[in-house]
């Protein structure tokens, strides 16, 4: 499928942040209440499709760190009953998500095998980048590298619902934006069909 950028104005970025704030906060509440389903969000999936058809990725970055930032708020509060604003413990998943929209961006044509790739390395990195604040800060693990691999070991049904996360989320985000395009696409070749056999009858 041929890869068209979108631009995007502010009232539709605002649409979008405010879509993804409910759709996201919406999973994690989910998983609040069943943990069996923790990291279920569509996150990172919005990471990579925003990456590859955010014709400005500041844009694209700003989703991403808005919907991690508000949903974050929500979700602290639930757990510990206090506001918290901010917690550097999140700067590894605000960087995963970062590489996530560049990863995105490398997609030159959308299709299942590329973004599934792309699903793949974006889970690969969120892995790796997230694991690095529990093994360095959390007196269960070892301050070497056992210590760090034994965390990756802990973090893998995490990193699993992600990655069944990033296959639903991104086949209803790319498919649904492909049919549309394609749907609207049609739509211009039917009405535009009988103007030309009237131009061909003159």
């Amino acid at each position: 499928m041929s890869l068209q950028k979108v631009k995007l104005n502010v009232p539709a970025l605002v649409l979008i942040i405010l879509i993804s704030i409910v759709s996201t906060g919406a999973m994690r509440l989910l998983s609040f209440y069943f943990p069996l389903l923790s990291n279920f969000t569509p996150m990172g999936a919005v990471a990579i499709f925003s990456g590859t058809y955010f014709a400005d990725k500041w844009k694209a970055g700003l989703l991403s760190v808005v919907t991690l930032f508000a949903t974050n708020i929500f979700i602290n509060y639930l757990y510990t009953s206090q506001i918290i604003w901010f917690s550097t413990s999140s700067l590894w998943l605000y960087a995963s998500l970062i590489v996530m929209i560049m990863i995105g961006g490398l997609i030159k044509k959308v299709n299942v095998t590329n973004v599934l790739l792309a699903s793949l390395a974006g889970v690969a990195i969120h892995w790796l980048l997230t694991d690095i604040e529990p093994w360095l800060y959390s007196s269960y693990y070892d301050k070497g590298l056992l210590g760090y691999g034994e965390s990756l070991l802990m973090a893998i049904p995490f990193e699993r619902n992600m990655l069944l996360a990033d296959a639903v989320f991104g086949a209803v985000l790319f498919g649904g934006y492909e049919w549309f395009k394609a749907r609207s696409a049609n739509k211009v070749i039917i009405s535009t069909t009988p103007a030309q056999e009237s131009l061909k009858t003159v």
